[in-house]
């Protein structure tokens, strides 16, 4: 009864959708940059430049989200902060992940050539693919001081309640990405180069954008200094570090089961390897939809546990989930009625083509089964609660490894079975965590 009053609220409606239509409308840019990359580069004469790309920027996904702590613990430590109207602890917030962004990426850029010579020796990819991943990589790993930079100011911006900057944040970039994509590609010629280039170029552009939209929140805002907050940096720097450490080991975790996921893939030829590269796109596409939603629940979270109000904690768990059933309900649909034309879009090879439709079954099921970890990985963010989200990660992941270990005879059936099972159990364990812990009034402490 209480559930379909809050549902019946036209004022919780508004709120979740102000955070959540401007997060999901710059995210489907970014599935959509990745349809271009496969379309474009699908479209060259051979698979491997698709299986190339795919290998390169799975490297380059695996490196900066690896670091995607840097985004999530900025929103939840800001949107707290905003919520308990803590000006000073806000922008520390900011330049604490500022600090730390900048120095990530300046150690990355020093190893990175290690980093790849010993990643790609564990590949059983063919020559050809290989070769074009390891040159897609050795250029995209220079928009690393931009991108680590991005998830901080994305990350700040949302914790403030602001969806809109974030939204053109990501929009510009992603189309300046996609039409420097063709202009490289198909005008110039570049192949997979072209392709890094234009990554490299859009993740300065959307950092541009970005640092210009913080100025003036932090105006508006009438913040400290930024010389004078510099100076305190160090202040409550250890729960920004352990809450970090914890988002790491997540992140490593789940890292591990998508990389393992292109690189078994790739041992299984080079036809299977660009199949699922198709298919991974518009599982991207279901992840940036349903992270609209995540992000303003990480938002809307945060904010009430900074107010201690837990009736607006309740409403914002309601509202979000209403309309997250909704937006997978959809996209269930979409990919069981026109999987295949949307499959004819990114690549007209007929061997990449038929084997996608053969394990497209699996995608049609990942809307639904993957919403609910998608929104409470938002809701254990916005609280803050870095060793529950990292424990549940770690149990999911041993649970991909196990389900493809005991199907392997399956083939690419038991990867798609054990990603699958990933994102159910990511939701169960987190479920499990958030019923107990509110049960026992201890989920706002």
């Amino acid at each position: 009864m209480q559930i379909i009053q809050t549902l019946s609220d036209k004022a919780l409606h508004k709120r979740v959708l102000l955070l959540a239509i401007p997060m999901v409308l710059s995210n489907i840019t970014v599935p959509l940059l990745g349809l271009v990359d496969a379309a474009v580069i699908g479209h060259l004469e051979h698979a491997w430049y698709l299986g190339g790309v795919a290998l390169g920027s799975t490297m380059i996904s695996v490196s900066f989200w690896l670091l995607g702590f840097l985004r999530m613990a900025t929103t939840g430590l800001a949107a707290q902060s905003y919520g308990s109207d803590d000006k000073r602890q806000l922008g520390l917030v900011l330049t604490q992940g500022m600090t730390m962004a900048l120095g990530f990426a300046a150690l990355f850029l020093l190893l990175h050539p290690f980093v790849a010579n010993w990643v790609f020796s564990f590949s059983d990819a063919s020559e050809e693919v290989k070769n074009f991943g390891e040159q897609y990589f050795a250029i995209r790993v220079w928009s690393a001081p931009a991108a680590l930079i991005n998830f901080v100011l994305l990350g700040w911006l949302l914790g403030t309640q602001n969806a809109k900057a974030p939204m053109w944040m990501v929009i510009i970039a992603n189309v300046t990405n996609i039409v420097l994509d063709i202009l490289f590609v198909i005008g110039l010629g570049w192949k997979v180069e072209g392709a890094a280039l234009a990554s490299v170029i859009a993740d300065y552009t959307g950092m541009s954008f970005g640092l210009w939209c913080v100025c003036r929140t932090w105006a508006q805002s009438q913040l400290p200094s930024p010389l004078e907050l510099l100076k305190a940096t160090g202040h409550g720097l250890s729960r920004f570090v352990k809450l970090n450490r914890d988002i790491f080991l997540r992140s490593l975790c789940l890292q591990a089961a998508f990389t393992f996921m292109t690189f078994q893939g790739a041992s299984f030829g080079d036809e299977i390897v660009a199949a699922n590269a198709v298919l991974m796109s518009f599982l991207m596409m279901i992840s940036y939809a349903m992270d609209g939603f995540a992000y303003a629940m990480e938002a809307m979270v945060g904010k009430a546990i900074g107010a201690k109000d837990r009736q607006q904690l309740s409403q914002s768990l309601v509202g979000t989930f209403f309309w997250s059933l909704i937006i997978c309900s959809i996209l269930t649909l979409l990919f069981a009625l026109f999987g295949s034309p949307l499959i004819g879009l990114i690549t007209d090879i007929p061997s990449v083509h038929s084997l996608a439709l053969v394990y497209l079954p699996w995608l049609v099921a990942m809307p639904l089964v993957s919403m609910w970890c998608f929104l409470l990985d938002g809701i254990f963010i916005g609280a803050t609660k870095g060793p529950e989200m990292r424990n549940g990660m770690f149990f999911s992941t041993c649970s991909f490894f196990a389900v493809f270990y005991l199907a392997e005879g399956l083939g690419n059936h038991a990867l798609w079975m054990a990603m699958l099972s990933f994102m159910a159990m990511r939701g169960i364990t987190l479920a499990v965590m958030l019923q107990y812990q509110w049960r026992r009034g201890t989920f706002l402490a």
